[in-house]
Order: structure tokens, then sequence, then C-alpha cells
């Protein structure tokens, strides 16, 4: 049985290693005109995801090696990306080869073509979307912990992955709470852990899709997936460059325009999304849950997001 304290200790060693390196590696984000915070603040925190990932990996007798190995391909050019920078196309590249490695794992290279591309796409655009999300205080973690709790929850009725990987993300994503979950981070996930993080949900609700055949679980996801897809069709609008950095996600209208702090927004997004899974949870596995139904409660959430967003660009920002 894995001690959990010792794991605990493992990954706090780890992050905190990275921010000695860090600190004398220059590895920091300084704020900008785009930026939420306003002091210097390290960056990669978030490595210490992958690595909960990995130790797992060790420690359960290299199981799932396609999906690490997808996993370390990706949050290592992630890592380069907060170093150095890279080329969106080589980044596009990993994510695609990272995705392939992930699918090849999960064996669904059988599925028909349309399908597989139905895949590709939306796991991708999925990283992508958690990665854009990633921009106040808290948002992260406190987003991954609610699909965390859920997966763990759901695995304990379904069995659909191995439940010691969700605890050591558990234990990793808390870790990096508390050094990021506050009015003045000492960190930031960076690319290799939003990337990170979103590639691993991707593969636990994949593989929850496979074990269920449900699709429907795909709402536990809803509240970034919509304010991502809404947030990009509203810049198309504009005829804005999409894959350039702004600040027109929901999330930072509340926290930059309208001043809202950081961690009420951040709780905010969770426990919206929480009470979403929670809802989910109970119509699968009742079995009430249908297609109609399923498209029903996606445009009933969008529809209120567009709401809140439509009221929220007309009410006056708040002057700092």
């Amino acid at each position: 049985m894995i001690i959990y304290p010792f794991i605990t200790i493992i990954l706090l060693g780890i992050l905190l290693t990275y921010f000695y390196i860090a600190r004398r590696l220059d590895i920091v984000d300084r704020p900008n005109e785009r930026s939420s915070h306003l002091q210097p603040t390290i960056r990669g925190g978030g490595i210490i995801f992958p690595d909960a990932a990995i130790l797992w990996f060790l420690l359960a007798g290299f199981q799932q090696p396609w999906a690490i190995g997808g996993l370390f391909v990706i949050a290592l050019v992630s890592l380069f990306d907060d170093l150095w920078g890279t080329p969106r196309g080589l980044r596009f590249l990993v994510h695609l080869v990272a995705v392939s490695l992930l699918f090849l794992q999960l064996n669904i290279a059988g599925l028909p073509w349309y399908l597989l591309v139905s895949a590709y796409i939306l796991t991708i655009g999925w990283i992508n979307a958690f990665n854009f999300m990633d921009g106040i205080n808290g948002i992260t973690p406190f987003y991954s912990l609610a699909a965390l709790g859920t997966f763990i929850y759901v695995n304990r009725h379904i069995g659909f992955i191995d439940a010691e990987l969700l605890f050591f993300l558990v234990i990793a994503v808390v870790l990096f709470a508390w050094f990021n979950a506050r009015k003045n981070a000492r960190t930031f996930a960076g690319d290799v852990g939003s990337i990170s993080m979103a590639f691993l949900l991707a593969w636990i609700m994949i593989a929850l899709i496979l074990k269920t055949g449900q699709p429907a679980w795909i709402l536990l996801f809803a509240v970034y997936g919509i304010d991502s897809a809404i947030t990009i069709l509203a810049r198309l609008r504009r005829k804005e460059n999409i894959f350039r950095a702004h600040r027109s996600h929901l999330y930072q209208l509340l926290a930059n325009e309208h001043q809202w702090p950081h961690l009420k927004v951040a709780i905010l997004y969770a426990l919206s999304q929480a009470i979403i899974n929670i809802a989910v949870i109970f119509l699968v596995l009742q079995g009430i849950m249908t297609t109609p139904l399923f498209l029903a409660i996606l445009a009933i959430i969008a529809l209120t997001y567009i709401i809140i967003r439509i009221n929220l660009e007309k009410a006056p920002a708040q002057q700092t």
C-alpha cells in the first residue's frame, strides 16, 4: 500500500528544488499589460503535475507506458516553452505526437476515421483551452481538484482507472495550490503545468468514456470548454488573432476589468463545475442521461454563460 505522506514529502521536495533552480535561472513571469498579476512570480511550478504521474508510473509497476510517454513528451516541450519559447508549429506537432501515444495506449486507433479525427480535435483543443484558462491565481488547482474529486468518486463506482494515479495527482495539486492559491502567488503553473494537467485530465476522461460508452461525461469539462469556445467565437467576430495573448475570457473580465479577487473567481469556476458534475453523476449513474438531455444541459450552460458575459461587458469596469 502506498504511504501518501511519503509521496507528499517527495513531491514537496521536487517542488522546492524547482523553486531554487527557477530563482537561480530567473524563470520568472514579470507583469505586463496583459497580466493579471502585479509582481514577479516563479513560472513552471506546475511541473509537479507530470512529476506526480511519473512517480506513480515508477511505483505502480510501469503501467500505461505509452500514455506516460506522451505526457513526458508534451511536458518536456512545454517546459522548454516556459524557459525559452518554442515555435507554434513545433508545439502543435508535439501535441499531435503526445495525443497519438495516448490514443495508442487507450487502443482507439481502430475507430472510424471521422471519430478518430474528432477525438484528435477535441483532445488537442481541450489541452490548449485549459492552457488559456490558466491566467489567475487559484483557477488551475481549484478546477483540477473539482475534476479529480469527481473522477475519484466515479472511479469507486465504475473502476475505470488506477485510483492511485488520481490520489497522486490530488496530492500534487494540493501542494501547488498552497503556493499558487493566494493573493500574491509564489508560483504559476506555466505551460508545463497547465498543459500537462490538461493532458492528464483528457487521459482520465477518455478512459471513463471508453469504459462506460457514455459521451455525456464530457460535461465534466463544460465550464472551461464553453468559456474557451465562446471566447474564440467572440474574438473571431472582432477579427482578432486567436493565437495572440489576450484578456477576453470571462474570468479575465471578472478579475481585471471588474476587479474581483482572483481566488473568488477561481472558486466560482470550480464550484460551478462541481455543481454541474454532481448533476451529471446522478443522471448518468441513474441511467437517466440521454442524448437530447445532454444537448439540453449543454445549451443551458452555454446560454447562462452568454447572458452573464453580455451583462458584464455592458457594466462599467472598475477603476484601479
